[in-house]
């Protein structure tokens, strides 16, 4: 014992005048998880660590000792080069092995460098022995937590000179992992003070090789939390003084596990109206989640994903409170159709956390089509190209379903959904446009749609229609029901699905005082978190100088295409009860008429084949028009 810890003072001793310094010793342990001694050493051994940590601090290096856990992850593949040059550099081929102050623990008085002789006894030994340095270390997150700044100064307490490389290392350690399945075979599951990463690599930072006493030298690190560190709230970091020509450490620090920053400001939802012009003015909504008042922060908006202008915050924004701000506003550009809006918001606090907002969608109004409108959510778009959902939440709002469709036609499956049977948010209101529409002419124009709705119990959810004539300046409300008036079926306290065809209604909604105008028409859906609602075939037309797509009278026919979509041909059935002439006319989604033919239908099904070789590739409305009806279907051509 005697001759072991001379040895240290003189190895110690080496190159050094005179150490004035109190040692913090660091402990190495070459642990493993497939590694059943270490398994059975490590409680006892943590627990000497602890009772000593302001005499030593540790960095336990996951080898692959007996074998690798697996070859995919665990907590030595995670870290395996780092591993690996470490347990070369001390020749280390046993687990669970231990290195104190980069010497064998036999230096120090143990009978074998088994990692279990770490005892109190010995870590009086090694930390008795003074250093010519001291170490001070100060980190701080970056903006976003994903990297810690280490700010270290090295300082000499002695005239020091060494002839060999001096190396200043830097370990990322994590203090706890704890696993609810073992990560390897020896059962082990909670580990401490790992190590996980080097910075800026293993081999260190170069340090002078003279010293003379006060002189100092100070260096910064980035250091990047790797994406396989479990909590970044047990990150800390070991720094110590290695003299490269025998090992020695000559000092040792750590700078312990922080706690993550409060990301206090939350962005809640945006709303943004339809414009017909290049601009918007959106209006968000903000809370404060944290439990101090904020200040300052700063919204960047982002409209199809390009930033504008930023819009400064300041104010008074108590812990718990919400706030509504009107930005500043912001360039959309001029093409027509559904847009998306989001934004940022950065505190202004040493951190500079951010928040990103859901995206919402908006309309730009700058094209009104002339051709009629006519969907009945056959294509998986949704919405459908030139329609805009409006959901300011992001939360359940109106989508496509292929579950069920008008009159539960299993042939024609594919209608809209809102759903109201899971948005508990009483009060959410979502929004449906159609395509901006060009009613010019002289008739009254007709919106027609089928409907299927239950309650759950005695809930108000409520749909209304509003159109619009200046761009969304003002609105008038043409359709409006709730409750029991909108509900088409019997109540029922499970998930409602429209399947049957007694569960469907058709509405017709005459537009009138709309003639000859651009409009703007809306679904509105308000939600009282009752059951689900379904739409399908809406149908908006101006009767003069365009066919009406009004849905024709269940009593009077009922036409189908097949096949469909065609490519040179397509067959055109229509059962109707009674003898009566009609027009059967194709049109594109210019509205313009390309097939016109005069039908006689008898009592019974009816078929008229229908030539399409020279149809354009595309969408087009089959109308059947009577002197009483008229009635439509969608027919793509795709050759």
């Amino acid at each position: 014992m005697k001759k072991n810890l001379l040895l240290a003072t003189l190895i110690f001793a080496g190159v050094t005048a005179f150490g004035q310094t109190t040692r913090l010793s660091l402990f190495e342990e070459f642990t493993g998880e497939t590694c059943p001694p270490c398994a059975s050493t490590n409680p006892g051994l943590n627990a000497t660590l602890t009772a000593n940590a302001s005499k030593v601090i540790a960095i336990k290096w996951q080898v692959p000792i007996p074998s690798a856990p697996t070859t995919t992850w665990s907590l030595y593949q995670t870290n395996s080069a780092d591993i690996n040059t470490r347990t070369s550099y001390y020749t280390v081929n046993s687990a669970p092995q231990g290195r104190m102050d980069g010497q064998a623990l036999t230096v120090f008085g143990a009978s074998s460098n088994h990692a279990v002789n770490t005892s109190p006894g010995l870590i009086n030994t090694a930390q008795a022995i003074t250093s010519p340095f001291s170490i001070t270390m100060a980190r701080a997150w970056d903006a976003t937590c994903s990297s810690v700044n280490l700010t270290i100064t090295v300082q000499a307490s002695a005239n020091f000179t060494t002839a060999s490389a001096l190396n200043f290392r830097t370990v990322m350690v994590e203090r706890l992992i704890q696993f609810s399945v073992q990560p390897g075979t020896n059962g082990e599951k909670n580990f401490e003070d790992a190590g996980i990463k080097s910075f800026p690599t293993l081999g260190g930072y170069a340090l002078a090789n003279a010293w003379v006493v006060g002189q100092s030298q100070t260096f910064t690190l980035n250091c990047a939390i790797p994406a396989y560190t479990r909590k970044k709230e047990e990150i800390a970091f070991v720094g110590f003084i290695q003299n490269e020509a025998n090992k020695n450490v000559l000092q040792a620090a750590r700078v312990d596990k922080v706690a993550l920053p409060l990301e206090a400001l939350t962005a809640l939802d945006a709303k943004v109206n339809v414009t017909c012009s290049s601009t918007i003015s959106p209006v968000i909504t903000i809370k404060n989640n944290g439990t101090t008042p904020i200040t300052s922060f700063t919204v960047t908006p982002y409209t199809d994903g390009i930033a504008g202008t930023t819009t400064p915050w300041l104010g008074n924004l108590a812990a718990g409170a919400s706030t509504t701000l009107i930005l500043n506003t912001t360039s959309t550009g001029t093409v027509s159709g559904a847009h998306t809006f989001s934004y940022t918001l950065v505190m202004n606090s040493s951190y500079n956390f951010f928040n990103v907002s859901n995206k919402v969608n908006y309309l730009v109004a700058t094209n009104y089509q002339a051709a009629p409108v006519f969907e009945d959510f056959a294509f998986a778009t949704f919405p459908p190209v030139n329609w805009t959902r409006v959901n300011s939440n992001n939360g359940p709002s109106f989508s496509r379903v292929v579950n069920t469709g008008s009159y539960g036609n299993s042939a024609d499956f594919g209608a809209i959904k809102f759903d109201f049977f899971t948005n508990s948010v009483i009060g959410d209101v979502d929004e449906l446009y159609l395509p901006p529409m060009d009613l010019s002419g002289s008739g009254v124009p007709t919106l027609a749609f089928d409907l299927a709705k239950a309650q759950r119990l005695n809930e108000n959810d409520q749909l209304d229609i509003l159109v619009s004539t200046n761009c969304g300046a003002t609105w008038t409300n043409v359709y409006s029901k709730a409750g029991s008036i909108l509900a088409t079926s019997a109540a029922a306290t499970t998930s409602f699905n429209a399947l049957q065809t007694q569960d469907w209604i058709t509405e017709n909604i005459a537009l009138t005082g709309f003639a000859s105008s651009s409009v703007l028409v809306k679904f509105v859906a308000t939600n009282d978190y009752g059951n689900n609602m379904f739409i399908d075939n809406v149908n908006l037309s101006q009767p003069n100088p365009f066919v009406g797509l009004a849905k024709i009278s269940r009593d009077d026919a009922n036409i189908s295409i097949f096949p469909n979509p065609a490519t040179n041909e397509t067959t055109l059935k229509i059962k109707s009860d009674n003898s009566v002439n009609s027009n059967v006319k194709v049109m594109n989604t210019l509205g313009q008429i390309v097939y016109t033919k005069q039908i006689s239908l008898n009592p019974g099904t009816n078929n008229f084949k229908i030539d399409t070789k020279e149809f354009a590739n595309g969408v087009y409305f089959l109308v059947v028009e009577s002197e009483k009806n008229s009635t439509s279907k969608k027919l793509v051509i795709s050759k």
